[in-house]
């Protein structure tokens, strides 16, 4: 049995300890919110945060998520209200949407970490997620959008 905490709330899953944490949120918890996309950790569609951090949950067995506190999409905000989605719904980023999960979840480190974020620190942290259909000025643009609007919620 291994226990953490999945957007807050305390799970405990009977799965292999090498099953990647992907399929235990997918399958076992049904959270399908984060992606499968290449199963090597190139793309970034599975992102998800650990304790805060960036990971490829493809390729992270459950075993190291034990006591430990995992984000994903669906954690981000119960109804659209994180800075990031505001953003990404106003700058229309995504075009087929699956690597979207992916890069929110990337772009949310980012910006706990860097509030002001340049363009060239955004194509650094955002380098490892890979968009298939090319929206990354979008996603440039809306991730200084989130910038914005985090800035003026902590103004509030």
């Amino acid at each position: 049995m291994t226990s953490f905490f999945v957007n807050g709330k305390a799970v405990h899953v009977d799965v292999d300890p090498s099953t990647p944490l992907l399929w235990v949120l997918r399958d076992s918890l049904e959270m399908t919110g984060t992606k499968f996309g290449c199963g090597m950790a190139l793309c970034g569609a599975c992102t998800v945060h650990l304790d805060g951090k960036a990971i490829r949950s493809c390729v992270a067995p459950v075993s190291r998520a034990e006591g430990k506190h995992v984000t994903t999409i669906e954690g981000l905000s119960e109804n659209l209200t994180h800075p990031l989605q505001k953003a990404w719904i106003e700058m229309d980023v995504p075009q087929c949407g699956y690597c979207q999960s992916g890069q929110i979840m990337s772009a949310a480190v980012l910006l706990a970490e860097n509030s002001k974020p340049t363009d060239q620190d955004i194509d650094d942290a955002m380098g490892g997620n890979i968009c298939r259909c090319g929206t990354y000025p979008r996603i440039r643009r809306a991730i200084h959008r989130a910038a914005e609007l985090a800035g003026q919620r902590s103004a509030k």
